[in-house]
């Protein structure tokens, strides 16, 4: 039985990218708290996400970070905040949060548009543990 879902950020990401499966990687080995969950967007719990929301349901090009009946963040916003929650060190990645979103996600989307030739193609095999923390897997 998966975690309660509800009380975690979900991180929403392409399914079929080796970058986007890299930082859910590096998300992973960082959360020593457990506040996270991870959910394809291909995943019809990913899809359910995407249509309530009016978004596209056929393009993956964005990570979504969820606080279920709270918010949502895309892109740029989504990144920093991942970093924010995890604590320590990465908390200094908020002096990002002084770009305004629509220059942070101009970067965004150039290693969006990239992220299939940067990728690398690995098969991630995720512990135990990691393994709950994902939805539908």
């Amino acid at each position: 039985m998966q975690e309660n879902w509800q009380n975690k950020y979900i991180v929403f990401f392409d399914g079929d990218c080796g970058v986007c499966n890299f930082w859910v990687q590096w998300i992973l080995e960082r959360d020593k708290h457990d506040k996270f969950m991870f959910a394809s967007l291909q995943s019809d719990f990913g899809q359910k996400f995407l249509s309530e929301r009016g978004l596209k349901t056929t393009e993956f090009n964005t990570m979504y970070l969820w606080s279920p009946n709270r918010y949502y963040l895309i892109k740029s916003r989504a990144v920093l905040q991942i970093a924010n929650l995890l604590g320590g060190i990465y908390k200094l990645s908020g002096i990002g949060k002084i770009l305004p979103a629509a220059l942070s996600d101009q970067f965004y989307d150039l290693i969006s548009r990239n992220r299939m030739k940067l990728a690398n193609q690995k098969c991630y095999l995720p512990t135990p543990h990691q393994r709950a923390k994902f939805i539908e897997v």
